[in-house]
């Protein structure tokens, strides 16, 4: 394993002195100066962490006001995430079907926790929601993506879980960065509204087997439309090795 570099060995102890001084999002950090004298290092191998932890929103530099502790925020690793999802699937792995797949498994073990106790207000929404794509699909016969989406989000709003909603996103985030490659066309938005609809309407009456059971079959459609290329791609594959054993086996007398 390759040694740090004095910049991520400076990474490390920015990190720890954050924690260390129970700093959190919008406090202060030291002076670029008071690090390096911190730190007893250079300057060059300063600056290099801190723009590192800035694209991490660990730490965000304000030019003329100084070095603060960043947002935190999960949108780089959401980033990653969608675009490692996107690579595999344009390479024709199943990168999308598994991150749906983990999308499915969370969503569906935390459904049952919403039933628990939704605020009316949080219903409310979720029934709009439902009535605005029952609209869309009459007016341009499919749901949009982004109604779909804010149901998902409000969906969990009583969680409080401000994580979960983060990293919900970056599953919106990769499949809206190969949408042109997943048809969504022949979903009938017939079909998805009701599914939404049957989701409320199991969370209203605190069913929690019933909103599992409606959000496993809501995720039925999105694993028909990505398994089939999955199992092509798989199938090309065995093909393509098949083919290079025959080539390569002895002749037989």
């Amino acid at each position: 394993m390759a040694r740090p570099t004095m910049a991520q060995d400076i990474e490390r102890k920015i990190k720890e002195l954050i924690l260390e001084r129970r700093l959190g999002p919008g406090d202060p950090l030291p002076t670029e100066a008071e690090l390096m004298e911190l730190f007893t290092a250079g300057r060059v191998s300063v600056r290099e962490a801190l723009k590192a932890l800035q694209a991490m929103n660990v730490v965000e530099i304000r030019r003329g006001s100084g070095t603060f502790v960043g947002s935190l925020s999960l949108s780089p690793f959401a980033e990653g995430l969608a675009f490692r999802a996107a690579v595999r699937h344009r390479q024709g792995e199943p990168g999308l079907l598994e991150l749906m797949k983990v999308r499915e498994a969370l969503e569906t073990g935390l459904v049952g926790a919403v039933t628990a106790g939704v605020p009316a207000e949080d219903l409310a929404v979720l029934r709009a929601l439902v009535v605005t794509m029952e609209g869309e699909a009459v007016r341009d016969g499919r749901v949009a993506r982004a109604t779909d989406r804010a149901f998902h989000l409000a969906l969990y709003a009583s969680l409080d879980n401000h994580l979960l909603s983060e990293v919900l996103d970056a599953f919106w985030a990769a499949m809206d960065r190969v949408r042109e490659d997943v048809d969504d066309g022949h979903q009938d938005p017939a079909v998805t509204c009701a599914q939404h609809h049957e989701i409320v309407e199991a969370v209203a009456a605190a069913d929690g087997v019933r909103a599992v059971r409606a959000m496993s079959t809501h995720f039925d459609g999105i694993r028909n439309r990505l398994e089939p290329q999955s199992a092509s791609a798989s199938a090309s594959a065995s093909a393509s090795a098949s083919v290079s054993a025959s080539v390569s086996a002895p002749v037989s007398a």
